[in-house]
This record gives C-alpha cells, sequence and structure tokens, in this order.
C-alpha cells in the first residue's frame, strides 16, 4: 500500500472525470474487458481506476497500475462515446505516470529496446539497396517498427508500391517511440517522435504502418500507403489470379477508427479482385481489434489470443477465406492463430507490374 497519487490531474481531469461519472454506454466496446470477462477492465473501470489514484482515493499498486495497460489502443471506445473521450490517449499517459511511480508493468520492462532498435536497424540495411530506395530522394517512406522487424516481405512490397507510384523513395530511420511510449517511457517517446517529425522535415511523408501516423505527420500532409494508392486507383491492373480467391477485409483500429479510411481499401481489393471483398460481422467502425496492439501480446498474452481467436471465430463462421488487412501487428496476432492471412499491400504490389518505369521526382 502507498499514497503515492499520480500526476495526471489537472491534464487530464476533464477526460477522467468524464469516464468516472458516465453511465458506462461504452462498456461492450473494449476488446480486453470483453475476453476477461472484467468490470474493471472497461474503459469506465480502466479510466474511474486512474482518476481515484490520480485524486488519491485509491492506493497505487501493481493492480491498479496494470489496468492501464490493458487496452490496445483500438479506439473502439472513443468510438462509442457520446463526447468521443480519449480513453487511450489517457491511458498512454497513465502507463507513463505508474512507470514514473515505480509500478511499471514487468513484462512491459522486459522489452530489449536495444534489441528492437538493432533489429529495426537490421531491417533498413536489409532493404537499403532495394530497386526504388535512394537516400536523396523527396519522398520519403515510414515503414513502422513491427514491418522492419516482422514483416519484411510487406515492406518490400511497399518499397516497390510507393516507388512505382512516386519515384524513388527514402527510408525514415527514426521509430516514432510507438514502443516506448507503450511502455510508459514518455520523455523517451517524445524525443523519438521529434526526431522522427525532424527526419521528415521538407519531405513528401508516406506511411505503410497507419499506427505511426502521428498527428503531426498527419497535419503536414503525410498519406498512408492505402490512401496513396487509392488516390492512384486507375493505375491498379486487376489480377486474374485473385478473382478466385475468398478474401475478407479486417479494419485495421489506426487505419479505420484512427484516420477514417474504410472505403479505399475496399475500393482497391474490389480493383484488384474484381469484386469487393468479404465483410466480418462488425466491421468499419465498430470493427473488433486484432488483439494486437498496445504491447497487449506482451503484457497480457492470454487476453491478447483470445480476442484474435473470437474475430477469426467470426471468420470462419462466415465462411473463411483469406483476411487481408493492413497493419503488420494484426498480420502477426492472426497468423500466431492459424488464420490464412496477408497483408495489402503485397496484393498491391501484384496490381502494379515491376516492369513499371519509375516516375521521376516530382511526378
Amino acid at each position: 500500500m502507498t499514497s503515492v497519487r499520480l500526476p495526471l490531474l489537472p491534464r487530464r481531469e476533464a477526460e477522467l472525470t468524464t469516464c468516472a461519472y458516465c453511465p458506462k454506454l461504452c462498456r461492450a466496446a473494449c476488446p480486453v474487458a470483453d475476453v476477461e470477462a472484467s468490470e474493471t477492465l472497461t474503459p469506465w473501470g480502466k479510466m474511474s481506476l486512474a482518476w481515484f489514484a490520480a485524486r488519491g482515493s485509491v492506493p497505487l499498486s501493481e493492480s491498479v497500475a496494470a489496468s492501464a495497460f490493458a487496452c490496445t489502443g483500438c479506439l473502439a471506445c472513443q468510438a462509442r462515446c457520446d463526447h468521443k473521450n480519449p480513453v487511450a490517449l489517457t491511458l498512454l499517459e497513465a502507463r507513463a505516470a505508474v512507470r514514473a511511480a515505480g509500478f511499471g508493468h514487468e513484462a512491459a520492462e522486459r522489452i530489449d529496446l536495444e534489441e528492437v532498435a538493432a533489429r529495426r536497424a537490421a531491417g533498413l540495411r536489409a532493404l537499403a539497396e532495394r530497386e526504388g530506395v535512394d537516400p536523396g530522394a523527396r519522398t520519403a517512406l515510414l515503414l513502422g517498427t513491427a514491418y522492419l522487424t516482422r514483416e519484411l516481405d510487406a515492406a518490400r512490397a511497399a518499397i516497390a508500391v510507393v516507388s512505382r507510384l512516386l519515384g524513388p523513395v527514402r527510408l525514415l530511420h527514426a521509430s516514432g517511440g510507438e514502443v516506448e511510449r507503450g511502455v510508459g517511457m514518455r520523455a523517451e517517446a517524445d524525443a523519438a517522435e521529434a526526431a522522427l517529425l525532424s527526419e521528415a522535415a521538407g519531405l513528401r511523408v508516406i506511411v505503410l504502418d497507419p499506427g505511426c501516423m502521428t498527428s503531426a505527420l498527419r497535419a503536414a500532409g503525410a498519406l498512408t500507403v492505402v490512401e496513396l494508392v487509392a488516390e492512384r486507383l486507375a493505375e491498379l491492373t486487376p489480377v486474374p489470379a485473385l478473382a478466385t480467391g475468398v478474401w475478407r477485409w479486417h479494419d485495421p483500429c489506426r487505419l479505420g477508427r484512427g484516420l477514417g479510411v474504410y472505403d479505399e481499401p475496399r475500393a482497391i481489393l474490389t480493383r484488384l479482385t474484381g469484386r469487393p471483398p468479404l465483410e466480418f460481422s462488425r466491421a468499419r467502425e465498430a470493427a473488433v481489434c486484432s488483439g494486437a496492439g498496445g504491447l497487449l501480446p506482451i503484457t497480457m498474452p492470454e487476453a491478447s489470443r483470445g480476442i484474435a481467436e473470437a474475430r477469426l471465430g467470426d471468420h470462419e463462421r462466415l465462411g473463411g477465406g483469406t483476411v487481408v488487412t493492413a497493419c503488420a501487428s494484426s498480420v502477426r496476432r492472426f497468423r500466431a492463430s492459424g488464420a490464412a492471412v496477408v497483408d495489402l499491400v503485397e496484393l498491391v504490389a501484384q496490381g502494379l507490374p515491376a516492369g513499371r518505369p519509375l516516375p521521376t521526382q516530382g511526378q
């Protein structure tokens, strides 16, 4: 037991108070609370615990601190909320606060950030000589840690797609701090994000992983690969080999609820395969998370697995096929659960023939 208070008030007082006094209309929106069958882990429960700890109404403990890590950052609760309360963002700040108070999550603390950085660097080295990569290009491609460390085939496809549409690309090296922020390392995350913004300054930025699209990058005009391809849809060639497949689209949380990009990936799949993709029972703004975000596979591995298996159970009940998405973490999570899954960018690369000449910068 301790009398330590979380330094969240007054910076997040409005957000915390809104949730604490709410009638819990978003309680069914949280995939973590659903799979754990826990009232404490509903958005209301997690925000209320943070609010009570910030006020000193409950003593800060490991169990109270752990609730801040029971979040995938899927934004489903914010979408359901009449006030659009930023629960995920507030809980990220709560992670930083509990960590600063000595209650960081044990599993998150075991993440070897030096190893992650080394694997990112190895991924960048493996891609540096790819056709279409030019360190002096004015178009920059931000791949994201998950792609660089886990999904290099999709990263290669992204380089091919963006360079065939826009000309040579430089690969951004800074991470943006998504892992550090998930752990609760606010200062390190802020420094990494500042380094990314400095590296990207003055460049046209295309982002592969929608989870890496910061508000500052968006304000500067950055697009996701999905949005870029949708803008140039007429240049995609239908792929006859894909016409016989059964494709079901999974909305990535950060692409859909985060950026409002719903129609674009469906239009791309329709162009490539000749027909609209199949849908999950809950799709678009109501789509269910894959369970891969927010470091949940590390902090709550069984819950993460349960969320993915529930989503894939819906997929199988509806007839199965191949799940298509645009999120490296979701691809990895679904694949680990035994699903046939592919990243959209790999299909797009098939619709932009390799023989296509690269445009010059500025086209």
